[in-house]
């Protein structure tokens, strides 16, 4: 039997999730996407206040959930 870990994330009204949550959600580390950001590469980044945030439908696109 095969066990799939379930990651919980916090998801904002508007559909951020923090960088933290981004990084659990797609299994990699927060420095791995921080570098991303600086390199502009991959996922867009929206910045709030000084802090960064990635949108949950653009995570769910890179991560192929929902793909066919």
């Amino acid at each position: 039997m095969n066990a799939i870990e379930q990651i919980k994330i916090r998801v904002l009204p508007d559909g951020r999730v923090s960088r933290s949550d981004a990084a659990a959600y797609l299994g990699m580390s927060e420095k791995t996407l921080r570098q991303w950001a600086v390199d502009g590469k991959h996922l867009k980044v929206v910045k709030v206040a000084g802090r960064c945030f990635y949108r949950l439908s653009e995570l769910q696109s890179f991560a192929g959930v929902g793909a066919a």
